[in-house]
């Protein structure tokens, strides 16, 4: 469905003061099934949503080859392999002031109709009423703009789903929700790929990848991943645990 082949993402210079060419993603070869659900996960630095971009368009391929359902979709922009239909939700989310919630469901899927508009909202729980008429802007909090868009992108019905870090200014209490959310509506019709640290994402991947230094070191279920997490100090709660440690992180 989603195959990597010999995939480099190499930039110039590095932290050690080094100014030769330093690989970010390092000679990747995957294949991602359809109907899937993958997590990505590894050290800060390690490749991880630098892969996502990858296989949106965001970043440019340096070597290699990505290919969506034996089309080789490498030199394509982002708005090609959006018609494609791969979908992208960012750790932080896009605002735009002046445009409501009802304007990018319309953008996002063509549909017009008030009454399928509110089918859409209805399915990923969000109140039609106090939700859809809501501009996108720095007014809304951070589960807020999340919720619009999870919805705004399940509502495309994607191929191919793409997540970086979705916990991203989530509080625990809706996390559980937005993972549920996403296997029932996605899953098996879209191929998922979630960055993420998250335990609750941890749990119900189909497939876990462990990235460290652009290169895959694992792959396969949590319970065979947990002895490697824990070696790169990996938490499944937060990017950073201070103090105590939280039930359920894994450092």
């Amino acid at each position: 469905m989603l195959e990597l082949k010999k995939l480099y993402f190499t930039v110039q210079g590095s932290d050690d003061g080094n100014n030769g060419p330093r690989n970010i993603i390092d000679g990747l070869d995957f294949t991602f099934e359809k109907g899937k659900f993958y997590v990505v996960t590894g050290p800060n630095g390690s490749g991880k949503t630098t892969l996502a971009k990858l296989i949106m368009g965001i970043n440019p391929v340096t070597g290699g080859s990505i290919h969506f359902e034996g089309k080789d979709i490498s030199n394509l922009s982002i708005t090609e392999r959006a018609k494609t239909g791969i979908a992208y939700s960012f750790q932080q989310p896009a605002r735009f002031k002046g445009i409501t919630f009802r304007d990018l469901l319309s953008i996002a899927t063509g549909v017009t109709d008030e009454k399928k508009i509110l089918e859409m909202v209805t399915r990923v729980g969000i109140c039609p009423m106090s939700f859809l008429d809501k501009e996108v802007d720095t007014t809304l909090s951070g589960g807020e703009i999340k919720k619009i868009e999870l919805a705004t992108t399940i509502a495309a019905n994607p191929k191919l789903a793409i997540y970086d870090e979705p916990d991203t200014g989530i509080d625990l209490w809706t996390i559980g929700p937005m993972v549920k959310l996403l296997k029932k509506e996605l899953t098996p019709h879209t191929t998922t790929i979630v960055v993420s640290h998250n335990r609750a994402f941890l749990d119900v991947a189909d497939v876990i990848i462990i990235l460290k230094k652009g290169r895959i070191v694992y792959t396969g279920d949590l319970q065979n991943a947990l002895p490697l997490l824990t070696d790169l100090s990996i938490c499944a709660y937060h990017e950073r645990c201070e103090g105590e440690r939280d039930a359920g992180c894994l450092r």
